[in-house]
């Protein structure tokens, strides 16, 4: 062969491939983002991570959080950590798609080269088949957003990527076919790679230019729609409030800078396994119990509210993925119905142990029927702050269990099966707590030297924060400055007896720098694990400490008593 027909058939490489999938690769993730929007079509790259977020190791997925937490959100300060990591999970969604494109430039690219393939757009639309057909599979195993038909959305899905496989067919061959004639001067070679380049950016430009405006006019009318949408997916209606917090009269006052006593709704932290909430529609919802019953019935949520009492009960509830200090972590009033009445309507069979709850998100968790006689607190509540619960926090229905983390508590309740035996729920198979237990904890929210206050002639600075037990209670807080002694502090009356309790300690002023120590007890007076633990698999443990500079001189805010 002619070094001139050499050049002549030189063809794109690996890397070319991978910066073609690439390129077109984007507007269409673009694309699927508006379809979602405006069809209610499957946005693939939540779908995929949701995929591999439940079908990985256990320890793969712990390793990946806490790289997440400890070396992104926490170092860079980036905001609440609940709502930034399901942020970056969504990246992380929209990064893994991207990269198969990607690679599937580079391997298809290469597969043309090396065996010299003419028939590029039958094998590129094959491959794009065949990767459609694993995305289409993925989606409908783990996709309860998706609003389309179930046949459409399969179909929507084998359309993209055959369009993906076709896109970089079409776009392989014209980039062997730009230069009509061989190259006989270094100049024509020059020439040749100046018309590829163009021609590269050119496409660069194009799917550029569709993937800003499909994801931004996406985002305008998403949006647009939640401006526009109801306050809450349902009319029903939840009981009267009282009109202020149950302890606003309590002598002890938060420390300026504690973080608040009552956790505004859309403050609220939340944790779950997909990367959108399920939706589901409150007039048509209904409960599904079965079992050791004796008869299967279907509930509807308005027959929960308006044939039980409704009980209201301040509830904190934590995360046992919450570091030492962390903010997953989050007070509200919780309504709904003890479950023990429920158990008896329902006519539960006396050989009956458990009841196995299983959420629109396949997510499913076992509690003891026992438990549910003993604590008549346990029930299954459809509203917080006295609305509907919100979607992302798992409307209709969810469970508050006291004394357990979140990951015992399902959201989206759609099944309950009264059963006999005891069962691994979906965290306690990745290896966590099979009791999941809350461990008490105390926390230093606030050193707040921009509110020293002067009484009888000494000056004080407010430290506060909060101590948390699950249901056990808190007896008393200490707090220690400098490695000294430890002092007891000030306990405001909490808001119920299954939320935590704030605390402040007035310092009289000392300048310098500063470390602090908080411990807490239980209500039986038994200490916190003063032993530092990591969150897995039953909760962090140890003492929160934090280390401050106090100025020479402070200028009191007030000579008032606190």
């Amino acid at each position: 062969m002619s070094e001139e027909a050499k050049y002549y058939t030189k063809q794109p490489g690996i890397l070319t491939g991978a910066l073609v999938g690439g390129m077109v690769t984007a507007p269409l993730i673009a694309l699927m983002y508006l379809a979602d929007i405006l069809a209610g079509l499957p946005f693939i790259p939540f779908d995929v991570f949701d995929w591999l977020a439940r079908n990985l190791p256990g320890d793969v997925i712990r390793f990946g959080i806490n790289l997440m937490i400890d070396y992104v959100i926490t170092p860079l300060e980036l905001g609440e950590t609940s709502s930034v990591a399901k942020t970056l999970e969504h990246i992380q969604g929209i990064g893994i798609v991207f990269g198969i494109g990607v690679i599937t430039g580079a391997v298809m690219y290469k597969l043309f080269t090396l065996f010299q393939i003419r028939q590029v757009y039958v094998v590129g639309g094959g491959i794009g088949l065949l990767i459609g057909v694993m995305m289409a599979a993925i989606s409908q195993s783990v996709n309860f957003t998706a609003t389309a038909d179930p046949t459409l959305q399969v179909l929507w899905i084998l359309f993209v990527f055959i369009v993906l496989g076709g896109s970089l067919s079409w776009i392989y061959s014209d980039l062997t076919t730009v230069h009509p004639t061989p190259a006989k001067t270094e100049e024509d070679q020059r020439l040749q790679l100046i018309n590829r380049r163009q021609f590269l950016v050119r496409i660069g430009g194009a799917t550029a230019t569709i993937t800003v405006m499909g994801a931004g006019l996406g985002t305008i009318i998403r949006e647009q729609e939640e401006q526009d949408a109801p306050v809450q997916r349902s009319t029903l209606t939840v009981a009267d409030l009282p009109a202020d917090l149950p302890n606003m009269s309590a002598d002890v006052t938060p420390a300026p800078g504690t973080r608040p006593e009552y956790t505004p709704l859309d403050d609220h932290y939340r944790i779950d396994i997909s990367s959108r909430p399920p939706v589901i529609d409150g007039e048509s919802y209904r409960l599904r119990v079965y079992g050791l019953v004796e008869q299967e019935r279907e509930i509807s949520l308005r027959e929960l509210q308006e044939n039980y009492e409704p009980v209201n009960r301040y509830v904190t509830m934590s995360c046992i993925s919450n570091r030492i200090g962390g903010d997953l972590i989050s007070t509200t009033l919780w309504t709904g119905v003890p479950l023990h009445l429920l158990l008896d309507d329902w006519q539960v069979k006396p050989e009956a142990t458990y009841l196995k709850i299983t959420s629109a998100d396949s997510f499913d968790e076992y509690v003891s029927i026992d438990l549910i006689r003993q604590d008549p607190r346990i029930m299954l509540t459809y509203a917080w702050d006295g609305v509907p619960l919100k979607q992302k926090h798992g409307f209709p229905l969810r469970i508050h269990i006291p004394d357990h983390y979140g990951m015992k508590q399902p959201k989206w309740i759609t099944d309950i099966e009264a059963v006999d035996y005891w069962d691994e729920g979906y965290w306690v198979r990745r290896r966590w707590s099979a009791s999941a237990r809350v461990k008490t904890t105390s926390v230093i929210d606030t050193v707040a030297v921009d509110h020293a206050f002067e009484r009888d002639g000494q000056v004080y600075i407010p430290i506060g924060g909060i101590a948390y037990s699950g249901a056990k209670g808190i007896s008393k807080v200490e707090i220690r400055i400098n490695s000294g002694d430890w002092q007891e502090a000030m306990l405001r009356e909490p808001l119920s007896d299954t939320t935590w309790v704030i605390w402040r300690y007035d310092m009289p002023f000392e300048p310098g720098d500063m470390s602090f120590e908080v411990r807490t007890y239980e209500g039986d007076g038994t200490p916190q694990i003063e032993s530092p633990a990591g969150t897995f698999p039953d909760g962090a443990t140890g003492i929160h400490s934090v280390r401050t500079r106090i100025p020479q001189t402070i200028t009191p805010e007030s000579t008032d008593t606190p």
